[in-house]
């Protein structure tokens, strides 16, 4: 019996190169087939990680710009970077390597792991991986556009190009597998099947530069920003400009809205800021990737987090909706308008107080009925939780001036830090009345159980030499219960106590009494009258009373500038947004910055961490440890070759060990290795790319980086994905004096069925762009007709799917 069981040949351990490493033939063959599935998904989150860095090495590559010198039209001459990397051939190249990486990998690891025999795994998961790419993702990009906005392929030229290139490499496939060498790819297919890829790329590389052509009028160039037709209507007002000089010009013009609402505290003017400046940033296809992968996996985001209220007052101070303040300004018009608004911007209540009271005024016109909604929304604060949602409409009847909402808050008697919620308006009434300047409240509910938290509003101040003095804000958060001491104390940087700011050397001490949550500190600024470079000193706080702390800001520097200098203040703005997207650039400098981002949840970033970002965290701490000992993007001022070389070779590793666990996992539960990989192992590989492209498809003014790029990423599947392991395996067997064996049987259906999808895919696209029912466009649209375009591509995916296995497992279609 012993020896009979010893005798026993284990059919699906054999299919694996590595795995398994033990003798698993005692072992269940459910459980063997949960665990072989558990460790295929885990295997596409590791994949998911090694991909995100090898795609930060590529978008450093790309990156890469060289200084021209450019007429302004102020008839100097400025110095501006351009791209080296154009912008199509990044995307072709390196940017389709990278995002297909896996596929293309798996590939040849497959043939040359089968004694360069053909596999099913890899072709299958190809156009597994195409099927899924094209249907499915460009459905899901078609509906996330919603509120009836639409994108356009911008790049329409080359969208043919690839897209004609992608048709081309599958009906060749068929043609190769079915008609010329049937079941048979000899050397000279396979040349000229790898060969297509250059010339995909110098193809479209012509088309995108119109070496054969005339420029569309109003197209900018991708690679410097500038625009070719200064009478092309959308970049009428900046048509001369650089990219970054008409980014700046724009931002400019949005301070100045900014600046007439001089109620708004400095960190809300800087996020808003920072939104404006990000509608100008372009972001390649890899940031929308790396941004994907990082939120699969809890990783640290690219995309900064930005609040609804914030959001919501971007937009209204962009459409003009919110009534500016200016000094003597009557938003009454004499009293023929009845304004409404909320009689402050914020307030303050203790939990246990067990209600919050905010207070509406109406003035100007009195004369009339005025009906108002208002709604809560979360902010920090949850609804049912810390307090009890309110929405209603408030009627103002003739001669009445004031109104008040109140709004339960619940006391849970355990110690929280302050939270907050915020109270909106909309207006009801339309005739003879507009809504004021203040139509958001903020709620803050203060613990009433701690002394609290001492910190500094802002951890930097920017001020001019001839201010006078400099009023710094500290605040009590998280409890204001009992009377409350902090010290402080200046210390110099470049500025010099004395000569340049005055301070006691000893410091001194702010005294909160019960319930007061704010101070100020008040340093005068010497101005004497020299030219002098800009000066810094630091305030710090210390020693807090007994019971209370010091919270997160500690330390604030107040930066000193020159008056002559201060007229440079736009520049500075512009100069610390690009420090906040410098901060947020998708590859690490240092290997410190690699094993802090993987050791921490969301990059360190906890306050913006959710717990779906813990819970993945968890699940791949182990994989993104080991892929921290990758060399950084910037190692060795390499310009990211070392990290793509590196990032590749452990893609090559981690994909041998996937291609044993779809192989076994299939085996042990009976699928066929054709199936396994147009189901499980492409939807598991192209699963950031959805993800990238919904994310591109919504930020990104138009559809190429969605779904301009899927035509070429399909293309180059073929071409270097079984081009490449095509033209090896011919070689091999050609130097051997036989033929390289390719049974067409599933592939060539699976081709077919997808090509006829495709043709169809395609046509629909091109039948949206160019009918008003749909919008004019290929993304987004009027909702239903919206709808129906996703619903009919995702079901052209679903009959590829049935009609392969049908064809695999019933035999049909034979």
């Amino acid at each position: 019996m012993i020896d009979a069981w010893c005798n026993t040949t284990d059919v699906c351990g054999e299919k694996g190169l590595f795995l398994p490493f033990t003798d698993e033939r005692g072992w269940n063959q459910s459980v063997r087939a949960a665990l072989y599935f558990a460790g295929l998904i885990w295997s596409f989150f590791a994949v998911a990680i090694i991909a995100d860095i090898f795609m930060c090495s590529i978008e450093v590559i790309t990156s890469r710009t060289s200084k021209i010198k450019i007429a302004t039209p102020e008839g100097k001459i400025e110095e501006v970077e351009i791209r080296i990397w154009n912008d199509t051939v990044a995307n072709l190249t390196l940017m389709a390597l990278g995002s297909s990486a896996p596929e293309i990998i798996l590939s040849i690891i497959e043939i040359v792991g089968n004694g360069f025999r053909s596999g099913e795994l890899g072709p299958s998961t190809i156009v597994g991986s195409a099927a899924f790419n094209l249907l499915v993702i460009s459905a899901v990009c078609v509906v996330s556009i919603d509120g009836g906005e639409i994108r356009r392929i911008r790049m329409i030229k080359v969208f043919g190009v690839t897209a004609s290139f992608s048709m081309f490499a599958y009906i060749w496939l068929y043609i190769v597998l079915q008609i010329i060498s049937p079941n048979v790819v000899d050397v000279w297919e396979a040349v000229f099947t790898f060969m297509c890829f250059p010339l995909l790329v110098v193809t479209a590389y012509i088309i995108d530069k119109d070496f054969c052509g005339v420029k569309d009028v109003g197209d900018e160039d991708p690679e410097t920003g500038l625009v070719d037709d200064e009478a092309a209507t959308q970049f009428s007002a900046y048509s001369n400009l650089t990219s970054s000089q008409a980014a700046k010009k724009k931002v400019a013009d949005f301070m100045k809205e900014v600046g007439k609402h001089p109620d708004l505290d400095e960190e809300t003017i800087a996020k808003l800021i920072a939104m404006e400046a990000a509608q100008h940033e372009h972001h390649s296809r890899a940031w929308y990737r790396v941004n994907a992968t990082r939120g699969l996996t809890g990783g640290s985001k690219v995309q900064p987090i930005i609040d609804d209220h914030i959001k919501e007052l971007y937009h209204k101070i962009k459409n003009n909706e919110l009534a500016p303040i200016r000094p003597g300004t009557d938003l009454s018009k004499d009293k023929t308008l009845a304004v409404v608004e909320f009689v402050t911007a914020s307030v303050a209540v203790f939990e246990n107080e067990k209600k919050a009271r905010v207070e509406i005024e109406r003035y100007g016109l009195e004369s009339n009925q005025v009906h108002v909604k208002y709604e809560t929304v979360d902010g920090t604060a949850t609804a049912d939780e810390d307090y009890v949602p309110a929405k209603g409409t408030i009627v103002f009847e003739p001669g009445e001036t004031t109104k008040y909402i109140d709004i339960e808050i619940i006391d849970d008697y355990e110690w929280e830090p302050d939270e907050t919620f915020f109270v909106k308006l909309h207006l009801e009434t339309k005739e003879n009345t507009i809504i004021g300047r203040k139509t958001i409240c903020e709620v803050t509910i203060i613990n009433d159980d701690d002394p609290g938290k001492f910190e500094f509003a802002k951890n930097t101040h920017l001020v001019k030499e001839s201010i006078g003095s400099v009023i710094i804000t500290v605040n009590r958060v998280d409890g204001a219960d009992g009377k409350a001491e902090v010290r402080w104390k200046a210390r110099d940087i470049e500025a010099i106590n004395g000569s340049d700011y005055i301070a006691p050397e000893e410091g001194g001490t702010l005294v909160f009494e019960h319930g007061e949550r704010e101070k100020t500190i008040d340093i005068p600024i010497v101005d004497d009258q020299e030219y002098e470079k800009d000066e810094s000193f630091e305030l710090e706080l210390f020693e807090p009373s007994l019971g209370a702390h010091l919270g997160r800001l500690k330390k604030t520097v107040v930066t000193i500038v020159n008056d002559d200098d201060y007229n440079g203040v736009l520049d500075r703005v512009v100069a610390i947004t690009s420090i906040n997207i410098d901060r947020l650039r998708i590859g690490n400098t240092s290997y410190t910055d690699q094993f802090r981002d993987a050791l921490n949840v969301n990059g360190g970033d906890v306050e913006n961490a959710s717990l779906i970002d813990y819970v993945l965290h968890f699940i791949t701490i182990y994989f993104k440890t080991i892929f921290a000992f990758v060399p950084p993007p910037n190692f060795l001022n390499s310009g990211g070759w070392i990290c793509f070389v590196a990032a590749l070779m452990m893609i090559a590793i981690l994909t041998t060990f996937i291609s044993d666990l779809a192989s076994i996992f299939g085996c042990l539960v009976g699928i066929d290795d054709s199936i396994t990989a147009i189901t499980l192992v492409a939807l598991g590989t192209s699963l950031p790319d959805t993800f990238a492209s919904k994310t591109a498809a919504v930020n990104e003014k138009y559809a190429d980086n969605s779904i301009g790029n899927i035509t070429g990423s399909n293309s180059v599947n073929v071409f270097l994905g079984l081009g490449l392991p095509w033209l090896i395996a011919t070689i091999y067997w050609s130097a051997k004096g036989d033929t390289f064996s390719v049974p067409a049987g599933s592939l060539a259906f699976s081709v077919a069925v997808y090509t006829i999808c495709a043709i169809v895919c395609l046509s629909m696209l091109m039948v949206r762009r160019n009918m008003k029912l749909f919008g004019n466009a290929e993304l987004g649209g009027p909702k239903w007709p919206r709808i129906g375009s996703a619903i009919f591509m995702v079901s052209l995916w679903v009959l590829y799917i049935t009609l392969s296995i049908l064809q695999v497992s019933l035999g049909w279609f034979q």
